[in-house]
């Protein structure tokens, strides 16, 4: 399946280590430079900001999806190609995963973690089946990563953790493993 579109969540925050801006930045710029479309949260703030206004200065295509509730608290983008506002959060996740080929995780809290695991059950129940790429900034989601094979190890899962997420170190080498 050819890639057209990524949906990338991540944090409306700016987190404590400054990779998690660069990170979410080059991501953006690489979005942008490969022609690709940028589905995200439709904020302007933290790592959500960082990626969309990098997207935006290599004049990419950026939609936004926000629920309503959040357009002032996330403070939505005011120059995406577009914004579209939803009534809900499951809304929200649906319709990003819905939009795109594939979906990238970046640093975030538990929104961005809720998002992560209702994308690894649905492709796991056969909803979706999408490529989940982890960006494991600065070894943000070591810890997790960890827990993630510990539910193989122990037989909880339907399949190899590896056939349902790619963790990758660095945007450029998100961006080689993509297919």
């Amino acid at each position: 399946m050819k890639i057209e579109s990524v949906a990338v969540f991540c944090a409306s925050k700016d987190g404590q280590q400054p990779i998690y801006l660069k990170h979410a930045a080059e991501l953006g710029k690489l979005v942008a430079l490969l022609n690709l479309k940028l589905i995200y949260g439709g904020g302007n703030k933290g790592l959500m900001g960082a990626l969309a206004n990098a997207a935006l200065e290599n004049h990419g295509t950026i939609i936004g999806v926000i629920p309503k509730l959040l357009i002032e608290w996330e403070h939505h983008h005011q120059e995406l190609t577009e914004l579209i506002v939803v009534p809900d959060m499951h809304t929200r996740k649906k319709m990003m995963y819905d939009l795109c080929d594939a979906a990238i995780v970046l640093p975030g809290g538990f929104g961005t973690l809720d998002e992560l695991f209702e994308m690894l059950t649905w492709n796991q129940l056969k909803i979706h089946n999408k490529k989940i790429y982890l960006l494991n900034s600065g070894g943000f989601y070591n810890h997790l990563i960890l827990h993630l094979y510990m539910l193989e190890k122990e037989g909880l899962l339907y399949d190899r953790l590896d056939e349902r997420i790619i963790v990758c170190q660095t945007p450029v080498e998100l961006f080689n493993k993509i297919s």
